[in-house]
């Protein structure tokens, strides 16, 4: 066969591809960063990096908060959790401002999509999001019975000719890490085998221990993801269909989860979309906010006028394209025991972190590092790190009001350069940016100094009786 037939053909496949409605899968991961092979990390992930391989890997990508009903209900909303109501997880009842704000679910459904879920949703009201299809309905952190995750994807493919989206969650890498189930990972990480993540900064045997099992349960999760793949080729609508993969938020590690260090919100993104460009790797600061109107571009259907993200089709096919040049995250409360909110914005090299309430203690951070999680006490680990992860660590425990960083330098965070006079310049156009963003965007934390009432009802929330923070009164107190 000549060069040119092959050509034609592969052409008309194209084309053929192109007129048909495409199937989406996306595929959440529970509590992990970008910690897999692909991203750098020495692990053996071999699905996840095949994906990778086959598709393009965005090497910047971010959720809006980093807790997991937030970063999910952002996603779905295409909003952020100060505008859909979604601040804190649905298990301590906090729920979206309104049922009927569009949503990825609803919007494929009334558009001639088959919609499912298998594993857990964890946004309020459930309602609002009308799949047709729904399995395994938990969180499943003991991660029992973990084939079933593949076998009822299998059904759902093969159940209907309708164009289809389907949202597979995975319980890793959450805690518990656990080392190893059913002989998977076959080859456990120990203790010797790792560092603790850079941006923990201790190095600590109990940190180490927790990191090789971190690690064991992201190559568990990449096991089953292959079993998922292979799902999909073997129903016949692989080459039909477009692959998102995505991390939740990151690490349940010291300054990773419930904060906004990069260590929270910065996550793994991977799309394989057929007929695109595949091996790309793309530096754009990119959001999950921009999946809902990608995800309307793959459907061919106007996406809503609510969503603040933009569509990932032409950097995805390789073209290049006017991008924000700052990203922007934020954290508001998770489970009533660590109520802190906190605004963050970074631009190409440098990230400030804006703290309403500078000068109180952080609850996370008692929270984060008790012996709960590490069975050690916090000046045992802090003895395992040098003076300038204590001193980082200090800031955690009590913020100032501003915290700058250098990413290229000091891609940890570690040295807050807010208060030294030759940053000035950085800080207050990062600043400036930020308050345009929470004026426009119509945040309750939008305000020229802290506000005593604000600091009363956050404080008021952490309380005996975890009142949960009432997300009226705060817009009701925004100056």
């Amino acid at each position: 066969m000549n060069r040119s037939l092959i050509a034609l053909i592969l052409l008309s496949i194209s084309s053929l591809c192109e007129s048909q409605n495409q199937n989406i899968l996306l595929i959440i991961s529970e509590d992990n960063g970008p910690e897999i092979g692909c991203y750098g990390t020495n692990i053996a992930t071999p699905n996840l990096d095949q994906l990778a391989s086959e598709g393009t890997l965005f090497e910047n990508a971010y959720v809006p908060q980093a807790g997991c009903s937030q970063s999910r209900a952002a996603l779905l909303t295409g909003l952020y959790p100060h505008q859909n109501g979604q601040i804190g997880l649905a298990t301590w009842n906090y729920e979206m401002i309104s049922s009927d704000i569009p949503n990825v679910a609803n919007t494929l459904k009334e558009n001639g999509y088959r919609t499912g879920i298998i594993g857990k949703l964890h946004i309020k009201p459930k309602a609002a999001f009308k799949f047709d299809y729904k399995a395994i309905a938990k969180s499943n952190f003991q991660r029992t019975n973990m084939n079933l995750y593949a076998e009822k994807a299998s059904e759902f493919f093969n159940s209907s000719d309708k164009p289809f989206y389907l949202q597979v969650n995975y319980p890793d890498a959450h805690r518990p890490f656990i080392k190893q189930i059913n002989g998977i990972p076959k080859k456990p990480l120990k203790v010797s085998d790792v560092n603790p993540l850079p941006f923990v900064g201790i190095n600590h045997p109990e940190i180490r221990q927790q990191t090789a099992d971190y690690y064991n349960s992201i190559m568990r999760l990449d096991h089953y993801v292959g079993e998922l793949l292979e799902a999909l080729e073997k129903s016949g609508a692989s080459e039909n269909t477009i692959v998102i993969y995505i991390g939740d938020h990151g690490a349940d590690l010291p300054r990773g989860k419930r904060t906004c260090y990069e260590g929270g919100v910065r996550i793994p993104m991977i799309i394989r979309w057929p007929q695109a460009k595949e091996n790309q790797r793309r530096s754009e600061l990119v959001s999950t906010l921009d999946l809902f109107p990608t995800i309307c571009d793959i459907a061919k259907i106007k996406a809503p006028k609510s969503l603040v993200g933009q569509s990932l089709k032409e950097i995805i096919h390789g073209k290049n394209q006017a991008w924000r040049k700052v990203m922007i995250t934020e954290y508001h409360v998770h489970s009533n025991h660590n109520p802190w909110p906190q605004r963050a914005i970074r631009n190409e090299r440098y990230k400030l972190i804006f703290n309403p309430l500078a000068g109180e203690v952080n609850p996370g951070y008692g929270f984060t590092i008790s012996k709960k999680f590490f069975g050690v006490s916090e000046s045992n680990l802090l003895d395992a790190s040098t003076e300038e992860v204590r001193l980082a660590y200090k800031n955690y425990r009590k913020p100032p009001l501003f915290e700058l960083y250098d990413l290229k330098e000091d891609p940890y965070e570690f040295k807050n350069l807010a208060k030294d006079p030759r940053y000035s310049k950085e800080l207050k156009q990062l600043n400036d940016l930020l308050l345009q963003w929470q004026k426009e965007s119509e945040d309750p934390f939008f305000f020229s100094k802290p506000s005593r009432k604000l600091f009363n009802l956050i404080r008021d929330s952490g309380t005996k009786d975890r009142k949960r923070i009432n997300y009226k009164s705060m817009m009701s107190i925004r100056h």
